[in-house]
């Protein structure tokens, strides 16, 4: 009898050792904590080979790596070692769904319900999960699976969790059904910091990021190291241009999920807040790391072109380079993004091949028809730049008048102005004038324009515009490389104008003026020279 009590004293103490490290495993898996977690899984596996669920939320923690392969192998292997154990034929349909072979997936999920005799309520919320959160959604099935769930288990939190997430996708515009649930949740765990999370993110996409960092701070009270929190954090701070409490929360994130995955998100991050050297070293370390996600390739292009060949002289080739790489590891199957082709048109651009930019940018404008005058701006001034300019004056029409900037103006007159068409870079250097009326050198530019739609000078047409270009300059900065030519230019026009009235005296003051800046300047020379005859 004492044999048999101590044997059963044995297996309960190992099988509570092991749901202890299993909970733990798992704990760490859903708090972000990859590899700390699939370390943990492993050791688990030496000592319980056959516990299939062992298995699965080892193949889970892969997946959320994005490791599929190796997702998908660990439930495989659960299922050779434990058949009857209902979840790794789950993973097997996760791994089927989010391939696209969706009626595969629905079979696998189907044996698992069966196995499970539809009695396993972790069966139906795994199955939600991926309805949920895949690209392609099944949202009506999933909530039926949830509320299936709730009757298996009423109490577990979960399952409010789920319905919400399922119901914030099913209408992103309305959160208060999805916040509904999620309060349900709270109510039944009131230490579920996912819940809390989930709150902070509708508060997020709301806009009242007050009321988010307040929830995401109480998730982080609740459970130190939910590092899911702190990302959400760091992504808020960046959001208010606090970019110094962005970087610290993203770096205790860092610490509690130091993996390349976390790592990558990290660069990612850097790259949207606009740190694209060190968005570029990060990636950098990771593709030396074996990091071999094609992600790394796209942000890694993004980064040289957002970086200019001001700071690297090589950043458009490289970031070529990267574009073509990032599309060869992508293969035909991938969901590309308008941004794509829009990059590795403007690098193909930057690097002088522009026909085969155009070509790409329009595949981009055809994904996403909001991002066209934007693109078309890029164009136009990539044509400037190489003096193409009918070319640029063409793109420059296509672009609506309300994205218009001021310096996007200034750069548009330049091309029609040099493409001839003066009638357009008129109205360009106008709309400046307009927004900008002490930006002088529009004032030079405009004066330019008018004299040509002007080449008689029948009206001076230019007049008024010399005049304020020199209203605006003071007489030091005159001899500045910035001013002297324009002011030069200036005085020239105005000088030949009151020759043109009989009015030495204003005349000899502009020429004056060019002889002190240039006394070798050939205008000025022979009107002193005519005047000294008479």
């Amino acid at each position: 009898m004492k044999k048999l009590s101590a044997a059963f004293l044995s297996v309960f103490v190992i099988n509570y050792v092991f749901a202890q490290n299993l909970e733990s495993a798992i704990k760490k898996s859903n708090n972000d904590q990859l590899d700390a977690a699939i370390s943990e899984f492993l050791s688990i596996l030496k000592n319980s080979p056959d516990k299939g669920e062992v298995y699965f939320y080892l193949g889970e923690s892969y997946f959320k790596k994005d490791i599929t392969d190796s997702a998908n192998y660990y439930f495989q292997k659960g299922i050779e070692k434990n058949p009857t154990y209902s979840l790794n034929y789950v993973g097997v349909g996760k791994i089927l769904w989010y391939s696209g072979k969706t009626e595969e997936a629905k079979s696998q999920f189907f044996k698992a319900q069966s196995i499970a005799q539809n009695k396993n309520a972790e069966v139906l919320r795994k199955i939600a999960e991926v309805y949920i959160n895949a690209p392609q959604k099944n949202l009506d099935e999933a909530i039926d699976l949830i509320n299936k769930a709730m009757k298996l288990e009423p109490k577990n939190a979960y399952n409010y969790i789920l319905l919400g997430d399922a119901l914030l996708e099913k209408n992103p515009t309305d959160g208060s059904p999805a916040i509904k649930q999620y309060n349900e949740a709270i109510k039944l765990n009131p230490q579920s910091a996912t819940g809390i999370l989930r709150i902070g993110k509708l508060y997020e996409r709301a806009r009242n990021y007050q009321l988010a960092l307040d929830n995401y701070k109480k998730a982080i009270e609740i459970e130190p190291n939910f590092a899911p929190a702190y990302r959400e954090m760091a992504e808020l701070y960046h959001k208010a241009n606090m970019d110094s409490k962005a970087i610290e929360m993203y770096q205790k994130y860092l610490q509690l999920n130091n993996t390349t995955e976390a790592r990558y998100r990290y660069a990612s991050f850097l790259f949207e807040k606009g740190s694209y050297e060190e968005a570029i070293r990060e990636m950098e370390n990771l593709k030396a790391q074996g990091f071999e996600n094609p992600y790394v390739y796209r942000i890694l292009a993004y980064s040289y072109y957002e970086l200019g060949d001001k700071k690297d002289k090589d950043a458009y080739t490289k970031g070529l380079d990267y574009i073509n790489t990032f599309f060869a590891k992508a293969g035909n199957g991938f969901k590309y993004l308008a941004s794509d082709y829009k990059y590795k048109g403007l690098l193909l651009m930057k690097t002088g091949n522009d026909s085969l930019g155009v070509v790409e940018i329009n595949k981009a404008i055809a994904m996403d028809s909001t991002v066209a005058s934007d693109l078309y701006k890029e164009i136009a001034k990539t044509y400037l730049k190489n003096k193409k300019y009918e070319l640029a004056a063409n793109y420059f029409d296509k672009v609506r008048y309300d994205v218009m900037t001021s310096q996007d103006w200034f750069e548009a007159g330049r091309s029609y102005y040099f493409a001839k068409q003066f009638d357009k870079a008129d109205t360009a250097f106008g709309n400046i004038i307009a927004k900008l009326p002490n930006f002088d050198v529009t004032y030079v530019w405009k004066g330019r324009t008018k004299a040509n739609l002007d080449p008689k000078n029948e009206k001076w047409l230019a007049l008024p515009y010399y005049e304020k270009y020199l209203s605006l300059v003071k007489p030091e900065e005159r001899n500045t490389s910035a001013k002297k030519s324009n002011v030069i230019e200036a005085c020239e026009y105005l000088g030949y104008y009151y020759m043109a009235q009989k009015n030495k005296d204003k005349a000899t003051e502009y020429f004056t003026i060019i002889k002190e800046l240039d006394p070798n300047n050939a205008k000025a020379q022979a009107f002193f020279k005519q005047g000294s005859k008479k």
